[in-house]
């Protein structure tokens, strides 16, 4: 049975990269297995976007649960955004790691305080996937930053992935 994350209002970023982590490490592969032969069939016809699929299912109860507790980690919409897995929006990752068949992106959320709109620092969503077909080698992964600044953030990425 997969846990839901618990998030409370006065964790640090830090803390929340850890509960959110520990939820997808128990969640992700039962899901993958239950959704691959699904989705190998929407990667022959979608590419890529079944990636998107499967982050729909995995990613929206970590969101959630951070909303519940407090946070806003979702920043305005713009005309042509593209967003998964409920908050993971397109122009804030980056793709520039791995082979074609394990690639990894790395999506980054801003995290602040719904009462204060004060920021408590950036998630980064890492999904290690293939170009070449539908395969997750390893689990998703939460990273945390301090930095709120997209060009910060940037260069944190590029920091711990080397």
């Amino acid at each position: 049975m997969t846990l839901h994350p618990v998030f409370r209002y006065d964790m640090t970023i830090e803390e929340l990269a850890q509960v959110g982590n520990q939820y997808i490490e128990s969640a992700w592969k039962p899901l993958y297995d239950s959704l691959h032969d699904q989705l190998m069939v929407a990667f022959r016809e979608i590419e890529d976007a079944a990636y998107g699929l499967y982050l729909d299912q995995l990613m929206p109860v970590i969101f959630d649960s951070l909303e519940e507790a407090g946070f806003e980690v979702m920043e305005p919409l713009e005309d042509h955004d593209f967003v998964i897995g409920k908050c993971l929006l397109f122009r804030n990752s980056l793709e520039k790691w791995g082979s074609e068949d394990n690639r990894s992106r790395l999506f980054w959320n801003v995290v602040r305080s719904k009462e204060s709109q004060q920021p408590i620092g950036t998630l980064l969503t890492e999904i290690p996937h293939s170009h070449l077909k539908f395969e997750i080698p390893t689990a998703p992964v939460l990273f945390s930053l301090r930095e709120i600044e997209r060009e910060q953030i940037v260069q944190g990425i590029r920091l711990i992935k080397g």
